[in-house]
């Protein structure tokens, strides 16, 4: 056994949610995990660690965005060895972690479990060069389908996923350009999504896709849409630009309901998106 007495117990329960946005997309889950550690020493959070001879902090993930992809809405919960004001356990994050990695609200946990919570993803997935009527045909096709198999490589080896059994609903929408003019695709562009070209196709397409294992990632999406339509007007003219607008419980109309609604009872705390 460590000599010395146990660390302190956890006496408080904080959840979070944080985005990746601009270049932050390209960092690994892993790279994450560090910069936020790193974070907790920075800003003095009086994290809680495990015992034994290796403590590690009490951050506990839940649902990480794939790398390569931006997020408004990831979540993950610490526990703390002394009560603290959860405002300033935010703000005291978010001066320490680089700018994309932001910190958006800070709950106390009242109970139940955050994975529990969370069965759910929408995503706003952008197709530069894509016009708006190729796209809505080629969805058309896909949500028409009764499976869509792809292959994709993981940590278990090849594996095949239906990616229409995950999909929940898909829409094409359509965005305002910079000048106020409207493209031939899109909508106002969420935080630190790239608004575009009002003179270039942008197809948009907003997806809820169930949580399955394993995850159904934007990239699948696009391609069980080539497998469906073959044809080269379905590849962008550069790489498509995806983020997770939201996660959640999926409600039996579609929608997704914020995970922290139960901890904040109806008030938000943190800063604003």
């Amino acid at each position: 056994m460590p000599d010395g007495p146990p660390p302190p117990p956890v006496v408080q329960r904080v959840r979070l949610r944080y985005t990746k946005r601009a270049r932050l997309r390209f960092t690994s889950h892993r790279d994450f995990a560090r910069a936020f550690e790193r974070a907790l020493r920075r800003g003095g959070v009086p994290i809680a660690y495990s015992a034994g001879f290796s403590p590690h902090p009490k951050v506990s993930y839940v649902g990480a965005a794939p790398t390569g992809v931006a997020s408004e809405a990831e979540y993950l919960e610490i526990g703390l060895a002394k009560v603290v004001d959860v405002e300033q356990v935010r703000q005291m994050l978010d001066r320490a972690l680089p700018p994309g990695i932001d910190i958006l609200e800070a709950v106390e946990a009242t109970g139940g479990s955050l994975p529990d919570r969370i069965d759910a993803s929408e995503w706003r997935i952008e197709l530069p060069g894509v016009s708006t009527v190729r796209a809505q045909s080629a969805v058309a096709a896909l949500l028409a389908a009764g499976t869509v198999p792809v292959e994709r490589r993981t940590k278990s080896g090849q594996r095949t996923i239906d990616v229409r059994s995950a999909l929940v609903s898909v829409v094409v929408v359509e965005e305002v350009g910079p000048a106020g003019t409207t493209g031939t695709a899109s909508t106002e562009a969420e935080p630190g999504v790239s608004t575009a070209d009002a003179d270039v196709p942008c197809a948009i397409m907003i997806c809820v896709v169930r949580h399955t294992t394993p995850a159904v990632r934007p990239d699948d999406i696009l391609t069980g849409l080539r497998h469906v339509v073959a044809s080269a007007d379905l590849d962008p003219a550069e790489p498509p630009r995806a983020t997770r607008l939201a996660q959640g419980a999926l409600t039996a109309e579609g929608r997704i309901d914020d995970p922290l609604e139960a901890d904040r009872g109806g008030l938000a705390i943190g800063a604003s998106t």
